[in-house]
């Protein structure tokens, strides 16, 4: 089992990428699942569950977004069970996202 804790939209050198744009903020999160799944020996075919927060000042429609970005990542054919949660904020106010992963190698 693997289990990544929640990932935001930081790059490599510790940067917010997307300020205020949800779709690139949910890109770089789930480029940052790739890498850590990677460094785990697995990959987005071994991820069982997806755990999204998004902070309750995103428009509900662009929460549709995530699923078009994740479409990328996924087997849309079979894709991880998953559980979005609407919070207040989280741990920065520049971050509109954070996903966490479950997988199984």
């Amino acid at each position: 089992m693997i289990y990544i804790a929640g990932q935001v939209a930081l790059d490599v050198k510790g940067n917010i990428v997307g300020k205020d744009d949800y779709r690139a903020q949910s890109q770089q999160v789930f480029r940052n699942l790739k890498t850590a799944l990677e460094a785990a020996g697995a990959g987005f075919q071994n991820v069982i569950k997806l755990n999204y927060y998004v902070v309750d000042s995103v428009d509900a429609s662009e929460v549709f977004a995530v699923r078009e970005v994740r479409d990328q990542y996924v087997d849309t054919a079979n894709p991880p069970i998953s559980t979005l949660l609407v919070i207040r904020r989280l741990f920065r106010p520049e971050f509109l996202i954070e996903i966490e992963a479950v997988a199984v190698v």
